[in-house]
């Protein structure tokens, strides 16, 4: 028998994920269905900021920044473990934006939403402190303000966690080939990576198939339907850690454009990012050679020390699924999320509601609007319920995570303190279903690969549908950074050998 679901779900990246977890905990019957992995496009391809974006005021997107800005201390009460402060210090380039622009500016930033534990903006003077040690001398004053940094694979995650706790059903490796629409409900028909397929129905449908939502339009039989997107590639690469102290530094370039050099995992700096307009297919979105040379020659401008290609450890790009606002600039198209409902032409036709652009800082809010928007068309009158909900692993008092990690260290004082700081990072309280009863290192199981034990390998598997390597080394988790090839082949054996394990159980 075909099950009905209130709502199918059509892309696992953080607009999909979100969606699924709000329409769950409103009582709704979900099912999301994701073609790779979850965060396996967009979502685990950002800057990794939860920020209101200083620079769209210069867009005048002032409600989009408010918006951004309100949502900032939002996420850091949910996920303290994968959220946290950041401080930006902004050089000042006597040859750019003049100092009353950028106090101007930020003066908007720190009034256009309460804040309750983010500190406003300063101005700071550069020499002879750490903030200009690793900067020319020739920029001697700047500012600083804050905002915050996320683990935006693991957000996902969190989100289809969240929603798999409110009674979501998450399918990953299932595309969602066609949709075909009758009188009250949808026909999908759905595809495994086994080849095996079947139909399932749904009252209504949510296309967040991000760089892929105009196909899905289409799958749907309504192309000609479709509203414009805007496909912007942004690639970042990652260096050896440039300075020494924890905060980030946001560099202007004279193209109008900035670039953010951010502390990365902890040995690392990560740099970015670039805005290219984009037309190839989405997953096999690389970074070019041009934007290597764009992203060294803007933060070179700045650094005592120059970056070389050669300390490049890693390098990444994604596919931003911007609505098209027909801006000639592709670093000015609205980062503004646009829904398009279509509700068919006779009464009770089953609707579909197609999501373009957003913002990983405005998911939630994002999922908020959707879920106001198809609620009456559902029948469905649960009131909003996410503004104060924490995520998985986020559940420590006050929100206060080196007090968790100080609780742990002391409880789990057999851990080594870089994998104890990890994992509380990664998983917040959920740390504590991956050790289990275990008491002394050897009882995490195999070290797989350096600082990754089996005990996490399966915790992955069961509970965060983890099924290959680049899953866990560079979605669950960034080990992927400085591990050997041999080190990477091992996880690989691992997860064949469970493979053979599983099949020879069946």
């Amino acid at each position: 028998m075909t099950r009905t679901y209130d709502l199918l779900v059509v892309g696992g990246g953080i607009n999909g994920a979100g969606i699924a977890r709000d329409a769950a905990g409103r009582g709704l019957s979900v099912l999301l269905v994701e073609q790779r992995d979850l965060a396996s496009a967009t979502s685990s391809s950002s800057t990794k900021l939860i920020h209101g974006g200083l620079r769209y005021l210069e867009h005048y997107e002032f409600r989009l920044v408010r918006e951004a800005l309100q949502e900032r201390e939002v996420l850091l009460s949910a996920a303290p473990h994968i959220i946290w402060p950041l401080t930006f210090v902004l050089p000042h380039h006597k040859g750019l934006r003049p100092k009353w622009m950028l106090r101007a500016g930020l003066f908007l930033y720190d009034h256009l939403a309460r804040r309750k534990r983010l500190p406003g903006s300063r101005s700071v003077s550069l020499n002879g402190t750490p903030e200009g040690d690793p900067l020319k001398a020739t920029f001697s004053s700047g500012f600083s303000y804050s905002d915050c940094w996320v683990d935006d694979a693991r957000l996902v995650v969190l989100n289809a966690q969240d929603a798999q706790a409110h009674g979501a059903e998450i399918r990953t490796r299932t595309q969602c080939k066609s949709l075909v629409r009758h009188a009250d409900h949808w026909n999908a028909q759905l595809s495994q990576d086994d080849g095996s397929t079947h139909v399932v129905r749904a009252r209504s449908v949510v296309n967040a198939a991000g760089p892929w939502v105009t196909e899905m339009v289409q799958n749907a039989g309504l192309g000609d339907k479709a509203a414009g997107l805007r496909l912007v590639k942004g690639s970042h690469i990652i260096v050896p850690r440039i300075h020494d102290h924890d905060h980030c530094y946001i560099f202007q370039n004279g193209d109008g454009r900035i670039a953010f050099a951010i502390p990365y995992q902890r040995e690392y700096t990560l740099i970015g990012t670039t805005d290219i307009p984009y037309d190839g297919d989405p997953a096999k979105v690389k970074i070019s050679s041009d934007e290597i040379d764009y992203l060294l020659e803007l933060v070179n401008g700045y650094l005592a020390k120059p970056v070389t290609r050669d300390e490049i450890v890693w390098d990444y790009a994604g596919v931003r699924p911007l609505y098209d606002d027909k801006n000639a600039n592709a670093s000015a198209v609205t980062r503004d999320y646009v829904f398009d409902l279509d509700t068919g032409d006779t009464e009770n036709a089953p609707a579909i509601l197609s999501i373009y652009g957003g913002k990983i800082t405005t998911y939630r809010r994002l999922a908020e609007h959707a879920m106001q928007k198809l609620g009456p068309v559902l029948g469905n009158t649960a009131p909003d319920w996410t503004a104060s909900a924490i995520l998985p692993g986020g559940d420590m008092e006050d929100g206060d995570f080196d007090r968790f990690l100080a609780t742990a260290k002391a409880r789990l004082d057999w851990v080594p303190d870089a994998l104890l700081h990890r994992l509380a990072r990664c998983y917040g309280t959920a740390l504590y279903k991956i050790i289990g009863d275990a008491s002394e290192i050897s009882q995490l199981g195999q070290e797989v690969a350096p600082n990754l034990y089996e005990c996490e390998l399966l915790y992955l598997i069961a509970n965060e549908w983890a099924t290959t390597t680049d899953d866990v080394l560079w979605r669950r988790t960034k080990l992927g950074l400085g591990m050997q090839s041999d080190q990477v082949d091992a996880v690989t054996h691992w997860f064949a050998t469970q493979a053979r394990l599983g099949q020879a159980a069946q």
